[in-house]
């Protein structure tokens, strides 16, 4: 169990992020159309998982139009951002923010890649939803770098983040 922040305020999550040198768990989560998405969908590609709770909140829309901006055109990256929202609502916000090219994916039907991460908020006013952090996975699917924000309202530390894709 992890320990962040909500405006001060301790919120435990109900583990800790893989740790870096091992293989990240496999998901499935949900695109924009309704099917599932997995981790083997993304093989042979760098992927940054940006794991918010919303994007209907500030700090999150910065985020993924940040790690979109700066990492979505290197070569064989991948910016996965993932949140609790709908497929739909992730879709308007991609619209409305003019985010192009941006891989959404939703925990909308199950909350299982909150558990296997470590980063699902276990109490809290958010309990239920994942905590910020940044997952970064070289093209094998082993972590190389991750973040657990500790301030749910903080951005991560895109030039970190970016830096393991090197």
């Amino acid at each position: 169990m992890a320990t962040v922040t909500l405006d001060g305020t301790p919120i435990h999550t109900v583990g800790q992020l893989p740790a870096v040198g091992t293989k990240a768990p496999d998901f499935s989560l949900t695109r924009g159309d309704l099917s599932d998405a997995t981790l083997a969908d993304f093989d042979g590609q760098y992927k940054v998982l940006n794991i918010v709770p919303s994007l209907d909140t500030p700090v999150c829309a910065n985020s993924a139009r940040q790690f979109n901006e700066r990492a979505g055109g290197l070569a064989d990256t991948v910016v996965l951002t993932i949140s609790a929202d709908l497929p739909f609502a992730q879709q308007r916000f991609c619209e409305t923010k003019g985010i192009d090219g941006a891989v959404t994916l939703s925990m909308m039907r199950d909350r299982q890649f909150g558990h296997d991460y470590g980063i699902l908020q276990a109490d809290g006013p958010m309990a239920g939803i994942n905590a910020r952090a940044v997952v970064v996975l070289d093209q094998n699917n082993e972590v190389v770098h991750t973040e657990l924000v500790g301030e749910i309202g903080d951005e991560p530390d895109y030039d970190a983040a970016l830096a393991a894709l090197n």
